[in-house]
């Protein structure tokens, strides 16, 4: 029987959207969310502030939340996984599994919203001896930092006096197989970089880059307040190693810009890190039947004239499950696959 029901899977910043604006046209929405809270990547891996605004995760996660459970056509289910599928558009039947119970649930169209995850700088080469030393971290770990209102050096409790960011750790790299480029790292650093100046206006804050990639009011909205305002210190050049000395970090490389090695002392390095498609990702490619490129995002079927539809029929993409993607793609492409997906139930419900 066809079902004007639409189905969101992941209720990130995509997630949500996708299901607030199909719901706002009308269709009845469950919007299905594996952890115990919705929210997606900014509230579960807490970020402090989000690129570009520097407006507080937690409240502009807050806000999209509220328009989605206070919609009475939206069910959220989180704690929650799609096990199983059957059907065609219109007529999906999903297998929902929580708390070791299962239940069925019938859909006209599927929207995966299942985000990404961040490179694990340990995974294949012990990249800059992230799981050895402490006060080698993340920018997901610093963005933790940050939210807790205190930038510290990790092993010793106290304000940091330099600081360095390392560009593209898992991305733009060949050797691992992530040849792309993640969009939103430079971006990140360099808004981490102005907070950590702000709280800790003593320290010396450099990032090493290959190539600095700001998209569109990035440029003048972070990029060069960094450098002329807070003083951040830009190196294009490329890191080999880091390594322990006296209590502190050596960082080892090449100053590309003189063509000339360089070794600097730092207290805390922040790896860069770039995404990954999520576990929850794969899966729902598996699930639905969805083909992945060759890094593992769902391919979609017509990739530049549009951007959300999947070769399968009824089933749509948004964010950052189709390839790294900045807030700004996730919501645009959130807004177009719900529009996409009522559009399509409606027809086909006039049609029969």
């Amino acid at each position: 029987m066809h079902s004007d029901r639409v189905v969101v899977v992941g209720a990130g910043p995509a997630g949500l959207e996708a299901a607030r604006l199909a719901a706002e046209l009308g269709s009845p929405v469950t919007l299905i969310e594996k952890k115990d809270v919705a929210g997606g990547m900014p509230i579960h891996a807490d970020y402090a502030a989000l690129t570009h605004h520097f407006r507080p995760a937690s409240e502009a996660m807050a806000e999209m939340i509220d328009a989605v459970t206070s919609n009475d056509l939206v069910d959220i289910r989180t704690g929650t996984e799609i096990t199983a599928v059957e059907g065609s558009a219109g007529e999906f039947s999903l297998t929902l599994t929580s708390n070791g119970s299962t239940q069925d649930l019938d859909a006209g169209a599927v929207i995966v919203a299942t985000g990404f995850q961040h490179f694990d700088p340990g995974r294949e080469t012990q990249q800059y001896q992230y799981y050895e030393y402490e006060d080698v971290i993340t920018i997901a770990d610093a963005e933790k930092m940050l939210k807790n209102g205190t930038f510290v050096t990790p092993s010793t409790g106290k304000p940091p006096e330099r600081v360095a960011f390392v560009q593209c750790v898992g991305s733009r790299d060949r050797q691992i197989g992530n040849e792309y480029c993640s969009k939103v790292c430079c971006g990140i650093s360099s808004k981490q970089a102005i907070e950590i100046r702000e709280m800790v206006p003593d320290a010396r804050v450099f990032i090493f880059y290959i190539d600095m990639r700001m998209y569109g009011y990035w440029e003048n909205e972070i990029y060069w307040p960094a450098q002329e305002e807070h003083k951040v210190n830009y190196v294009k050049g490329i890191i080999t190693e880091v390594l322990a000395k006296n209590g502190r970090l050596v960082v080892r490389g090449e100053d590309t810009t003189m063509g000339r090695p360089m070794e600097v002392i730092m207290d805390v390095v922040i790896l860069s890190v770039g995404m990954e498609p999520s576990a929850g990702t794969r899966t729902m490619a598996d699930l639905l039947g969805l083909p992945s490129n060759k890094y593992g995002f769902i391919d979609t079927d017509h990739d530049i004239l549009d951007t959300v539809t999947t070769t399968v029929p009824g089933v749509f993409v948004v964010g950052a499950a189709v390839g790294p993607a900045d807030l700004d793609d996730s919501i645009s492409s959130a807004g177009a696959a719900a529009a996409k997906a009522v559009s399509m139930l409606r027809n086909a419900k006039v049609t029969v």
